[in-house]
C-alpha cells in the first residue's frame, strides 16, 4: 500500500503543477520545468521538494538571462 500512496502523491503533484502553468505563465517563465526537473533529482537524493524548490529558482534564473539576451542587454559586461 505504500508504493500506491507514493505513486498517488506523485500523480497528484504533477496534475497540479500541470496546472500551474495556467495560473500565471507570466511570472512562471522557466520555474515549472526547473521544478520538475529538480524534483525528479531531488526525488533520487531523497530531498525531493527541495530538488522541486531549487529547480524553480534556477529555472526562472535561467528564463531571466535568456529573456535579457534576446532583448539584446548584457550583464556585467564580461560578454558571457
Amino acid at each position: 500500500m505504500n508504493g500506491f500512496r507514493k505513486y498517488a502523491f506523485a500523480l497528484g503533484a504533477a496534475v497540479l503543477l500541470s496546472g500551474a502553468g495556467f495560473a500565471a505563465p507570466a511570472n512562471a517563465k522557466g520555474c515549472i520545468k526547473g521544478a520538475i526537473v529538480g524534483g525528479v533529482a531531488g526525488h533520487m537524493a531523497g530531498h525531493g521538494k527541495l530538488g522541486a524548490v531549487a529547480g524553480c529558482a534556477i529555472g526562472h534564473h535561467h528564463a531571466s538571462k535568456a529573456k535579457k539576451k534576446a532583448a539584446g542587454s548584457t550583464q556585467g559586461g564580461s560578454g558571457k
